[in-house]
């Protein structure tokens, strides 16, 4: 396993060690000891896993307010997607810069989200499936969005024409949301 530093250190890019053969291939998904060795010592409680149909389904930015805000342990195991993370840390040196990475079932890349980031993907293939990991159980009273498309964060999203929900239509902008990181 390796870890791969972002223009934001705290978001992580993790390629794990892949073994194949004639038959296939293997690869260890989490390994709570290894990922602590390398850095991300987080207690993960949840496993969500999402499906999209359609290519440029757009899906974020996504969090939870403190005191129920997550980290994510991500990956795509079919498909490919594009993943974002954002940083909504008042104070961070790298308060509303992004880092993205393409993620695919082909190149088995994860990416690590800590506590205090905004996160969406869209969707670069048809049939995605989306799986990941929380640190925090999902609390509907803290689930928040912001616009996709705010100026303020001038994130490239690679698409002018995303498939969005009504939550990810309707969000506000980051500075008319109560995001309290």
């Amino acid at each position: 396993m390796k870890i791969v530093d972002t223009e934001i250190p705290e978001v992580k890019i993790i390629e794990p060690d892949v073994f194949g053969d004639n038959r296939g291939w293997f690869f260890e998904s989490y390994n709570k000891q290894k990922l602590a060795e390398l850095g991300i010592d987080v207690n993960f409680v949840q496993d969500n896993h999402s499906f999209s149909a359609e290519v440029r389904t757009l899906r974020g930015i996504h969090f939870q307010n403190n005191p129920k805000s997550q980290a994510k342990l991500i990956r795509c195991t079919a498909g490919r997607v594009l993943d974002i993370a954002v940083d909504l840390r008042k104070n961070s040196p790298t308060y509303k810069k992004s880092v993205a990475v393409e993620l695919s079932a082909e190149n088995k890349k994860q990416f690590f989200i800590p506590k205090g980031f905004g996160h969406g993907f869209l969707t670069l293939t048809d049939n995605a499936e989306f799986q990941y990991k929380v640190d925090e159980y999902y609390s509907k009273d803290d689930d928040r969005s912001i616009r996709f498309d705010d100026s303020e964060l001038a994130i490239d999203w690679k698409t002018a024409d995303p498939i969005l929900s009504d939550k990810d239509k309707n969000a506000p902008t980051l500075k008319d949301s109560d995001c309290n990181f």
